[in-house]
Protein backbone atom coordinates (compact mmCIF):
# COMPACT_ATOMS: atom_id res chain seq x y z
CA UNK A 1 0.00 0.00 0.00
CA UNK A 2 1.48 3.35 -0.99
CA UNK A 3 1.85 6.29 1.39
CA UNK A 4 -0.97 8.39 -0.11
CA UNK A 5 -3.52 5.59 0.20
CA UNK A 6 -2.55 4.69 3.76
CA UNK A 7 -2.69 8.39 4.68
CA UNK A 8 -6.19 8.73 3.20
CA UNK A 9 -7.36 5.56 4.96
CA UNK A 10 -6.20 7.01 8.28
CA UNK A 11 -8.12 10.23 7.63
CA UNK A 12 -11.19 8.26 6.58
CA UNK A 13 -11.02 6.06 9.68
CA UNK A 14 -10.79 9.13 11.91
CA UNK A 15 -13.79 10.76 10.20
CA UNK A 16 -15.84 7.54 10.45
CA UNK A 17 -15.00 7.28 14.16
CA UNK A 18 -16.13 10.88 14.74
CA UNK A 19 -19.38 10.42 12.82
CA UNK A 20 -20.24 7.19 14.63
CA UNK A 21 -19.36 8.78 17.97
CA UNK A 22 -21.82 11.61 17.31
CA UNK A 23 -24.55 9.19 16.21
CA UNK A 24 -24.12 7.25 19.46
CA UNK A 25 -23.81 10.25 21.78
CA UNK A 26 -26.35 12.77 20.47
CA UNK A 27 -30.10 12.52 20.08
CA UNK A 28 -30.67 14.65 16.95
CA UNK A 29 -27.63 15.11 14.71
CA UNK A 30 -27.76 16.65 11.24
CA UNK A 31 -25.26 16.85 8.38
CA UNK A 32 -24.88 20.12 6.48
CA UNK A 33 -24.73 19.57 2.71
CA UNK A 34 -24.06 22.33 0.20
CA UNK A 35 -23.13 20.22 -2.81
CA UNK A 36 -19.54 21.41 -2.45
CA UNK A 37 -16.60 19.01 -2.57
CA UNK A 38 -16.05 18.89 1.21
CA UNK A 39 -19.68 18.17 2.02
CA UNK A 40 -19.75 15.55 -0.76
CA UNK A 41 -16.76 13.81 0.81
CA UNK A 42 -18.30 14.11 4.30
CA UNK A 43 -21.58 12.58 3.08
CA UNK A 44 -19.67 9.81 1.30
CA UNK A 45 -17.81 8.98 4.52
CA UNK A 46 -21.09 9.06 6.48
CA UNK A 47 -22.62 6.58 4.03
CA UNK A 48 -19.64 4.25 4.55
CA UNK A 49 -19.84 4.67 8.33
CA UNK A 50 -23.29 3.04 8.51
CA UNK A 51 -23.34 0.87 5.39
CA UNK A 52 -25.49 -1.07 4.48
CA UNK A 53 -27.90 1.06 6.54
CA UNK A 54 -28.50 4.74 5.79
CA UNK A 55 -27.03 7.42 8.06
CA UNK A 56 -29.38 7.82 11.06
CA UNK A 57 -29.71 11.56 10.56
CA UNK A 58 -30.96 13.95 7.84
CA UNK A 59 -28.88 16.24 5.66
CA UNK A 60 -29.63 19.96 5.53
CA UNK A 61 -28.92 22.55 2.86
CA UNK A 62 -29.00 26.22 3.82
CA UNK A 63 -30.30 27.60 0.55
CA UNK A 64 -29.50 31.26 -0.14
CA UNK A 65 -31.66 31.26 -3.28
CA UNK A 66 -28.61 32.58 -5.14
CA UNK A 67 -27.09 29.25 -6.13
CA UNK A 68 -25.48 27.86 -9.23
CA UNK A 69 -28.15 25.88 -11.11
CA UNK A 70 -25.73 22.98 -11.56
CA UNK A 71 -25.26 22.66 -7.79
CA UNK A 72 -28.97 22.56 -6.97
CA UNK A 73 -29.51 19.93 -9.68
CA UNK A 74 -26.61 17.91 -8.26
CA UNK A 75 -28.00 18.21 -4.71
CA UNK A 76 -31.37 16.80 -5.74
CA UNK A 77 -29.78 14.01 -7.80
CA UNK A 78 -27.59 13.06 -4.84
CA UNK A 79 -30.55 12.88 -2.45
CA UNK A 80 -32.46 10.67 -4.89
CA UNK A 81 -29.45 8.43 -5.57
CA UNK A 82 -28.57 7.86 -1.90
CA UNK A 83 -32.09 7.83 -0.50
CA UNK A 84 -31.30 10.23 2.33
CA UNK A 85 -33.67 12.75 3.89
CA UNK A 86 -33.12 16.38 2.84
CA UNK A 87 -34.11 19.45 4.84
CA UNK A 88 -33.90 22.78 3.02
CA UNK A 89 -33.50 25.89 5.19
CA UNK A 90 -34.39 28.88 3.00
CA UNK A 91 -32.81 32.32 3.30
CA UNK A 92 -35.64 33.66 1.13
CA UNK A 93 -38.14 32.49 3.76
CA UNK A 94 -36.07 34.27 6.43
CA UNK A 95 -36.24 37.45 4.35
CA UNK A 96 -40.00 37.09 3.80
CA UNK A 97 -40.54 36.55 7.53
CA UNK A 98 -38.55 39.68 8.40
CA UNK A 99 -35.88 37.70 10.22
CA UNK A 100 -33.15 39.25 8.06
CA UNK A 101 -32.90 42.25 5.76
CA UNK A 102 -31.59 41.68 2.25
CA UNK A 103 -28.69 43.77 1.03
CA UNK A 104 -29.13 45.86 -2.10
CA UNK A 105 -26.81 47.17 -4.79
CA UNK A 106 -24.36 45.56 -7.23
CA UNK A 107 -22.21 44.08 -4.44
CA UNK A 108 -25.13 42.68 -2.46
CA UNK A 109 -24.85 39.10 -1.21
CA UNK A 110 -27.00 36.79 0.87
CA UNK A 111 -24.01 34.93 2.26
CA UNK A 112 -24.03 36.58 5.69
CA UNK A 113 -27.80 36.08 5.96
CA UNK A 114 -27.31 32.31 6.13
CA UNK A 115 -26.37 32.51 9.81
CA UNK A 116 -29.87 33.41 11.00
CA UNK A 117 -31.46 30.84 8.69
CA UNK A 118 -29.13 28.13 9.99
CA UNK A 119 -29.70 28.96 13.66
CA UNK A 120 -33.47 29.10 13.15
CA UNK A 121 -33.42 25.67 11.46
CA UNK A 122 -31.31 24.17 14.26
CA UNK A 123 -33.80 25.46 16.82
CA UNK A 124 -36.86 24.42 14.80
CA UNK A 125 -35.68 20.83 14.37
CA UNK A 126 -34.01 20.55 17.77
CA UNK A 127 -30.63 19.52 16.39
CA UNK A 128 -28.04 19.03 19.12
CA UNK A 129 -25.10 18.22 16.80
CA UNK A 130 -24.47 19.60 13.32
CA UNK A 131 -21.80 18.13 11.04
CA UNK A 132 -19.88 20.64 8.92
CA UNK A 133 -17.29 20.05 6.21
CA UNK A 134 -14.86 22.77 7.28
CA UNK A 135 -11.13 22.01 7.27
CA UNK A 136 -8.44 23.72 9.34
CA UNK A 137 -6.32 24.58 6.29
CA UNK A 138 -9.09 26.67 4.72
CA UNK A 139 -8.84 29.84 6.77
CA UNK A 140 -7.28 31.25 9.96
CA UNK A 141 -10.49 31.25 12.02
CA UNK A 142 -11.30 27.68 11.02
CA UNK A 143 -7.81 26.65 12.08
CA UNK A 144 -8.86 27.54 15.65
CA UNK A 145 -11.77 25.08 15.66
CA UNK A 146 -11.78 21.84 17.60
CA UNK A 147 -13.41 18.72 16.11
CA UNK A 148 -16.28 19.24 18.58
CA UNK A 149 -17.01 22.97 18.55
CA UNK A 150 -19.35 24.13 21.32
CA UNK A 151 -22.11 26.64 20.52
CA UNK A 152 -24.07 28.37 23.29
CA UNK A 153 -27.84 28.84 23.47
CA UNK A 154 -27.53 31.74 21.00
CA UNK A 155 -25.59 29.60 18.53
CA UNK A 156 -22.44 31.63 19.11
CA UNK A 157 -18.83 30.43 19.16
CA UNK A 158 -16.15 31.61 21.57
CA UNK A 159 -12.66 30.77 20.19
CA UNK A 160 -11.15 31.31 23.67
CA UNK A 161 -13.51 28.80 25.29
CA UNK A 162 -12.57 25.58 23.49
CA UNK A 163 -12.61 22.16 25.04
CA UNK A 164 -9.41 20.07 25.05
CA UNK A 165 -9.37 17.01 22.79
CA UNK A 166 -6.38 15.08 24.07
CA UNK A 167 -6.00 11.56 22.67
CA UNK A 168 -8.95 12.24 20.33
CA UNK A 169 -11.43 12.19 23.21
CA UNK A 170 -14.38 14.49 22.55
CA UNK A 171 -16.58 16.25 25.09
CA UNK A 172 -20.11 16.63 23.77
CA UNK A 173 -21.79 17.69 27.00
CA UNK A 174 -24.28 20.51 26.52
CA UNK A 175 -27.45 21.94 28.01
CA UNK A 176 -30.82 22.12 26.30
CA UNK A 177 -30.70 24.83 23.62
CA UNK A 178 -26.95 24.51 23.15
CA UNK A 179 -25.40 22.42 20.39
CA UNK A 180 -22.12 21.14 19.04
CA UNK A 181 -20.72 21.78 15.56
CA UNK A 182 -18.74 18.72 14.51
CA UNK A 183 -15.99 18.80 11.86
CA UNK A 184 -14.96 15.25 10.82
CA UNK A 185 -12.67 16.59 8.07
CA UNK A 186 -10.72 18.97 10.33
CA UNK A 187 -7.37 17.32 9.67
CA UNK A 188 -7.81 17.00 5.90
CA UNK A 189 -6.26 19.35 3.37
CA UNK A 190 -7.62 20.42 0.00
CA UNK A 191 -5.17 18.01 -1.64
CA UNK A 192 -6.36 15.18 0.65
CA UNK A 193 -9.94 15.90 -0.40
CA UNK A 194 -9.11 15.64 -4.10
CA UNK A 195 -7.01 12.51 -3.70
CA UNK A 196 -9.86 10.91 -1.75
CA UNK A 197 -12.33 11.95 -4.45
CA UNK A 198 -10.12 10.19 -7.00
CA UNK A 199 -9.63 7.06 -4.89
CA UNK A 200 -13.30 6.72 -3.88
CA UNK A 201 -14.75 8.04 -7.15
CA UNK A 202 -16.86 10.60 -5.28
CA UNK A 203 -19.25 12.44 -7.59
CA UNK A 204 -19.12 16.26 -7.70
CA UNK A 205 -20.94 19.04 -9.56
CA UNK A 206 -19.25 19.40 -12.94
CA UNK A 207 -18.37 23.07 -12.31
CA UNK A 208 -15.43 21.83 -10.21
CA UNK A 209 -13.81 20.90 -13.52
CA UNK A 210 -12.71 23.18 -16.35
CA UNK A 211 -15.52 24.48 -18.57
CA UNK A 212 -16.30 27.60 -20.58
CA UNK A 213 -18.29 30.27 -18.75
CA UNK A 214 -19.15 33.95 -19.04
CA UNK A 215 -17.27 35.80 -16.33
CA UNK A 216 -16.10 39.28 -15.36
CA UNK A 217 -13.33 40.63 -13.14
CA UNK A 218 -14.12 42.25 -9.79
CA UNK A 219 -11.67 42.91 -6.96
CA UNK A 220 -9.10 40.61 -8.53
CA UNK A 221 -11.54 37.72 -8.84
CA UNK A 222 -13.43 36.11 -11.71
CA UNK A 223 -17.15 36.05 -10.94
CA UNK A 224 -19.62 34.16 -13.08
CA UNK A 225 -22.55 35.92 -14.71
CA UNK A 226 -25.74 34.87 -12.92
CA UNK A 227 -29.21 36.45 -12.59
CA UNK A 228 -28.26 37.53 -9.06
CA UNK A 229 -25.33 39.78 -9.99
CA UNK A 230 -25.47 43.35 -11.26
CA UNK A 231 -22.48 44.47 -13.30
CA UNK A 232 -20.74 47.75 -12.50
CA UNK A 233 -20.22 50.31 -15.27
CA UNK A 234 -16.56 49.43 -15.81
CA UNK A 235 -17.04 45.65 -15.78
CA UNK A 236 -17.06 43.70 -19.03
CA UNK A 237 -18.14 40.14 -19.70
CA UNK A 238 -15.90 37.69 -21.49
CA UNK A 239 -15.86 33.94 -22.00
CA UNK A 240 -12.97 31.83 -20.79
CA UNK A 241 -12.20 28.38 -19.42
CA UNK A 242 -12.57 28.24 -15.64
CA UNK A 243 -13.34 25.93 -12.77
CA UNK A 244 -14.45 26.48 -9.18
CA UNK A 245 -12.30 25.46 -6.21
CA UNK A 246 -15.08 26.06 -3.71
CA UNK A 247 -18.83 26.51 -4.06
CA UNK A 248 -21.05 28.90 -2.14
CA UNK A 249 -23.43 31.77 -2.82
CA UNK A 250 -23.00 32.62 -6.51
CA UNK A 251 -22.68 36.34 -5.74
CA UNK A 252 -19.41 35.95 -3.85
CA UNK A 253 -17.87 32.72 -5.16
CA UNK A 254 -15.12 33.27 -7.71
CA UNK A 255 -13.74 30.96 -10.37
CA UNK A 256 -10.14 30.37 -11.38
CA UNK A 257 -8.83 30.17 -14.92
CA UNK A 258 -7.93 26.55 -15.46
CA UNK A 259 -7.70 23.82 -18.07
CA UNK A 260 -7.95 21.04 -15.45
CA UNK A 261 -10.86 18.99 -16.75
CA UNK A 262 -10.04 15.69 -15.03
CA UNK A 263 -9.45 14.67 -11.41
CA UNK A 264 -5.80 13.93 -12.17
CA UNK A 265 -5.29 17.41 -13.61
CA UNK A 266 -7.08 19.05 -10.67
CA UNK A 267 -4.86 17.15 -8.21
CA UNK A 268 -1.72 18.31 -10.05
CA UNK A 269 -3.00 21.89 -10.06
CA UNK A 270 -3.94 21.75 -6.36
CA UNK A 271 -0.56 20.35 -5.39
CA UNK A 272 1.18 23.30 -7.07
CA UNK A 273 -0.96 26.13 -5.67
CA UNK A 274 0.07 28.15 -2.62
CA UNK A 275 -3.22 30.03 -2.09
CA UNK A 276 -6.13 28.49 -0.19
CA UNK A 277 -9.35 28.07 -2.12
CA UNK A 278 -11.27 30.48 0.12
CA UNK A 279 -8.52 33.10 0.00
CA UNK A 280 -8.46 32.98 -3.78
CA UNK A 281 -12.14 32.68 -4.63
CA UNK A 282 -14.43 33.83 -1.80
CA UNK A 283 -15.18 37.55 -1.75
CA UNK A 284 -16.89 37.28 1.64
CA UNK A 285 -13.58 36.27 3.23
CA UNK A 286 -11.96 39.53 2.15
CA UNK A 287 -14.10 41.83 4.31
CA UNK A 288 -11.39 42.11 6.95
CA UNK A 289 -8.55 40.10 8.44
CA UNK A 290 -10.95 38.76 11.07
CA UNK A 291 -14.04 38.64 8.83
CA UNK A 292 -14.57 34.88 9.07
CA UNK A 293 -13.97 34.81 12.81
CA UNK A 294 -16.53 37.56 13.36
CA UNK A 295 -19.12 35.62 11.38
CA UNK A 296 -18.33 32.37 13.18
CA UNK A 297 -18.78 34.10 16.54
CA UNK A 298 -22.31 34.96 15.37
CA UNK A 299 -23.07 31.35 14.45
CA UNK A 300 -21.83 31.00 10.87
CA UNK A 301 -20.66 27.61 9.54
Amino acid sequence: MDYELSHLKMLEAEAIHIIREVAAEFERPCLLFSGGKDSCVMLHVAMKAFWPAKPPFPIMHVDTGHNFDEVIAFRDQTVDRLGVRLIVASVQESIDAGRVVEETGPRASRNRLQTVTLLDAIEEHGFDAVFGGARRDEEKARAKERVYSFRDEFGQWDPKNQRPELWSLYNGRHRKGEHIRVFPLSNWTELDIWQYIETEQVLLPHIYYAHEREVFRRDGMLLALTPFIELLDDEELFTTTVRFRTIGDATCTGAVESSASTIEQVIAETAATRITERGATRADDRISEAGMEDRKREGYF
